[in-house]
């Protein structure tokens, strides 16, 4: 049975990336594929000034154990932010060995309210990915718009994009 770990990738409280970052672990969940979400806003506000330079912190430590060091995949929702991905993503795997990090995979999901589907951020964190040695699955999937695709409870109704989620998972998991 594969485990992955899902990165709602920012620190913004009740973001639009959270809420496709919950759609993609019950849709794993579906397949019986069994997944976690960490959600970057919950990181600890001591990783700028101590984790990310080698001063671990208990809570910091706790996050790697649970979410990145035993696993072998990964799936980051990025969202857009001023043409790339959002910052505390770049600091959490700064913060991290690269060695960790090192021939696990990722598949990559970009979000935005505009058209583009932040496809120049994960563009950028491919190059960033490629680099700590993670082999990242070929078919990124931009997600324009967001905004008009979730109900009023946050929940993903739109029938195209949840297909196209289930043909990136159902060939993420064979990757």
């Amino acid at each position: 049975m594969h485990s992955i770990t899902i990165i709602s990738a920012t620190n913004r409280p009740d973001s639009n990336t959270e809420k496709v970052a919950n759609y993609y672990q019950s849709v794993l969940k579906a397949k019986g594929v069994n997944a976690n979400t960490l959600n970057l806003k919950n990181l600890p506000e001591s990783i700028l000034h101590s984790d990310l330079y080698g001063k671990r912190s208990e809570e910091f430590q706790k996050i790697i154990e649970a979410y990145v060091e035993h696993q072998t995949k990964f799936i980051f929702i990025a969202p857009e932010y001023n043409g790339s991905f959002a910052g505390v993503l770049k600091v959490f795997l700064d913060a991290i060995p690269p060695r960790i990090w090192t021939e696990n995979k990722a598949c990559l999901v970009g979000v935005s309210t505009g058209r583009a589907g932040n496809l120049r951020g994960l563009e950028h964190l491919t190059n960033i990915l490629n680099y700590l040695k993670i082999n990242v699955y070929h078919n990124k999937l931009p997600i324009s718009r967001v905004d008009t695709l979730l109900d009023a409870s946050g929940n993903l109704t739109d029938a195209e994009t949840q297909k196209v989620i289930d043909w990136q998972l159902e060939g993420f998991l064979k990757f």
